[in-house]
């Protein structure tokens, strides 16, 4: 009991201790905040987000870095001419953060990679991105702005969104728009740059800006219209000038598209073709050894082979000559004789006499009844 109370003690007096010191140690048992200690640096109002610009004037006179980074990426052929002509450019631009880069025009591959001189440990990172974006076709006064601080970029692949090639050719243009109306107006709600080229999207800006851009590239290609971000931008963009709205949801403000199926027109159904009822298959169709043993072509000799088609040739010939023969004599043929024609209700051996008679009866029927009662009496 004596050696339990003595222990208990000398675990109060530590305590006791650590509290002079400033330090803040958890239970006895629990060894998770033994060495903890407030940091005379860290405090409630310090930004932990904010980011630490680095000059060459803090890196020390012996170099910051132990170890070569270096980085390299691959390139189409079609960039082969732009990038000879821009290379002295790019390494004059790397040269400024004291960065070395190679051009191999065997293998089709641009390479970075840091010196005992460079100063800056992340900016090989960023050297890695600007030969990507080499790469992709963004030009190099545009790419060397990926250099700067505050500049991201993100290059999305979108060749495996679609399986149909039809569509996805269909659904990249709708993201461009009539003469790229539609990528110049994401460009300037977003304060992006943004350029679609081949199987991918190449993004420039700042943070909020690139996950709004790859919001509405991955919805165009799954038939959401990029009209509609463009929309809710425009009124986000509006919203965020009023000050009185900063604390308010805004929901109420921005429009809610529903999905509308439309009625398409609807394909004719083709009519079933009957089954056969026979029991057993159809027969083969003939193959072309088949039909000319029928016709003794088969068991026949080169020379006679010939000398058969010569012979059919020349039926052929004698055949369309004669029915060209008969054609150039039509034209020398007299043309038949008019046929008469006869007159309506008229035999052809009627005579006059009965066609007198026939009028005199015809006329006597169209008269009415009293009339020809009249005409009896006087008689």
């Amino acid at each position: 009991m004596a050696k339990k109370r003595k222990s208990k003690a000398s675990a109060a007096e530590v305590q006791g201790e650590a509290e002079e010191k400033g330090t803040t140690e958890a239970e006895p048992g629990n060894k998770k905040g033994k060495y903890r200690k407030d940091k005379p640096w860290d405090h409630e109002g310090i930004d932990h987000w904010k980011p630490v610009s680095i000059a060459k004037e803090d890196a020390p006179s012996g170099g910051l870095l132990l170890e070569e980074s270096s980085f390299a990426t691959l390139f189409p052929q079609y960039r082969e001419q732009y990038l000879k002509q821009v290379w002295p450019d790019v390494r004059k631009v790397l040269a400024e953060h004291e960065l070395a880069a190679d051009l191999n025009l065997v293998e089709g591959s641009m390479t970075v990679r840091t010196t005992k001189k460079t100063w800056d440990p992340y900016i090989i990172i960023k050297a890695r991105d600007m030969i990507k974006l080499l790469a992709r076709s963004v030009p190099l006064p545009q790419a060397q702005k990926i250099l700067d601080d505050e500049v991201y970029c993100d290059i999305l692949k979108i060749g495996g969104l679609l399986r149909s090639k039809e569509r996805f050719v269909k659904r990249r243009q709708r993201l461009v728009g009539p003469n790229g109306s539609t990528l110049k107006a994401i460009e300037l709600l977003t304060q992006c740059f943004v350029l679609v080229q081949g199987q991918t999207v190449s993004i420039m800006g700042s943070v909020k800006g690139i996950k709004q851009v790859r919001r509405i590239v991955e919805d165009c290609f799954r038939n959401i219209h990029p009209i509609y971000h463009i929309k809710e931008l425009m009124i986000r963009r509006e919203l965020e000038k009023d000050p009185e709205l900063q604390n308010e949801n805004w929901d109420r403000f921005l429009p809610h598209f529903k999905n509308r199926n439309v009625q398409r027109k609807k394909m004719k159904d083709k009519k079933a073709k009957k089954k056969s009822k026979d029991v057993f298959p159809p027969q083969p169709m003939p193959r072309k050894e088949d039909l000319q043993m029928e016709s003794g072509e088969y068991f026949l000799n080169e020379k006679e082979k010939q000398l058969r088609q010569r012979v059919a040739k020349r039926e052929a010939q004698q055949a369309k000559s004669a029915e060209k023969r008969r054609e150039r004599a039509k034209e020398f043929e007299p043309p038949a004789p008019a046929k008469a024609k006869k007159r309506k209700g008229q035999d052809a051996g009627e005579t006059t006499q009965e066609m007198a008679q026939r009028l005199a009866k015809k006329a006597k029927e169209a008269q009415p009844k009293k009339q020809r009662a009249k005409s009896e009496l006087l008689l």
